[in-house]
């Protein structure tokens, strides 16, 4: 007999359903994936504010001496290029060089990490981290269900966050965290984001997070603050060219595949999981490179639909959409190395090549 596992729920679940978000199951938990509409609340974000709810975001804490040891063997960046207080971007790789997830590193101090893990791998980079600990002198918890999480993002972002916080917005510094006060809410506050606009992501106890949520809401009233979805989220992210897992990265594909150089750290001294296969591909061309391309003519592009030069297949789209702030299709690409310097090429949509350009992301570059 087949044990049917629940979708989980946010603590702000009961709040979407009263707001009338259309929910969907993502990475096993009911999410709202829009409110108004993908567009409108897509633009909200770039001219104003938005509200996420990514409480289904994981969170691993590792602590203990060897945690700075530990930490940099694990992950493709150098944890020394952040100081107490930084966040970092960085990788987790297999030895092969596949990618086990993308990560956001959160560094205390050299004895305590907390990295942010995204929903569908949390169990998986838990065990990853388990199952390279022994000896390690570390404590591995998976605090996940400690927080929620909730993001505001946009222009007006810092405007909203200083009418609650008992700091100024601009003590946080970009790719900084601080642990703050929001209305008497004890939470901790990072400023990252995945839209390329200014943005804070707050870590509060989840029995905090509904009182948090309408406080952003009444705090953002005269900037015409608006709850934001899963579908707004992933065409923001994708106007900035940024890789989602699952699609640009994956056990399969690599991060100098998925052009993510800058966030591998070959030379690294101690080296990490994953360098010798890493380094190998850096001597020769990668088999496939990742490119970006915007439609010339009408068309939407798909995960999924071919790509092609001359009626001969050449990759495959890994993600796109309808971009609400260029009003054109965009998408990112794995293709042979062999045509990485194409000018243009061709999306199969339905049987039809429909007309490219390759870009270098981002589409979307920001008018302050």
């Amino acid at each position: 007999m087949h044990t049917i596992l629940e979708d989980k729920k946010t603590p702000l679940y009961e709040i979407h359903k009263a707001l009338g978000a259309r929910l969907v199951t993502f990475a096993g938990w009911q999410m709202p994936v829009l409110y108004s509409g993908v567009i409108e609340e897509h633009l909200a974000v770039r001219s104003s504010a938005g509200l996420f709810d990514v409480s289904h975001m994981g969170e691993i804490e590792v602590s203990g001496k060897g945690a700075h040891r530990f930490v940099q063997r694990l992950i493709t960046n150098d944890v020394d290029r952040a100081g107490d207080g930084q966040c970092l971007y960085a990788l987790l790789c297999y030895p092969d060089g596949g990618v086990v997830d993308d990560v956001i590193v959160y560094r205390y101090n050299k004895d305590r990490f907390l990295f942010c893990v995204n929903a569908s791998n949390v169990s998986k980079v838990h065990e990853w981290f388990i199952s390279q600990a022994p000896g390690a002198g570390v404590l591995i918890e998976d605090i996940s269900e400690n927080y929620a999480q909730l993001a505001v993002q946009g222009s007006a972002s810092a405007k909203v966050m200083e009418r609650l916080m008992d700091v100024s917005a601009s003590e946080i510094k970009t790719f900084h965290f601080m642990m703050v006060e929001l209305d008497g809410i004890e939470a901790l506050v990072s400023r990252t984001g995945y839209t390329g606009e200014d943005g804070f992501e707050i870590y509060v106890e989840p029995d905090e997070a509904t009182r948090l949520w309408r406080l952003l809401m009444d705090a953002g009233k005269d900037a015409n603050i608006k709850p934001i979805g899963l579908g707004a989220r992933d065409t923001l992210r994708l106007e900035m060219g940024y890789s989602l897992y699952g699609h640009e990265l994956s056990e399969k594909i690599t991060p100098l595949e998925a052009g993510l150089n800058k966030y591998v750290r070959l030379d690294k001294t101690g080296g990490f999981i994953g360098q010798e296969a890493l380094l190998k591909l850096s001597g020769a061309d990668p088999s496939r490179s990742l490119i970006g391309f915007k439609m010339i003519e009408p068309g939407i592009p798909r995960q999924d639909y071919a790509i092609a030069i001359n009626n001969e297949p050449i990759g495959v789209v890994t993600s796109g959409t309808m971009s609400p702030s260029l009003k054109c299709g965009i998408g990112l690409g794995l293709i042979a190395s062999a045509f990485k310097d194409a000018v243009n090429v061709d999306v199969m949509i339905r049987g039809r090549a429909v007309k490219a350009e390759v870009v270098r992301p981002p589409f979307y570059k920001r008018p302050y």
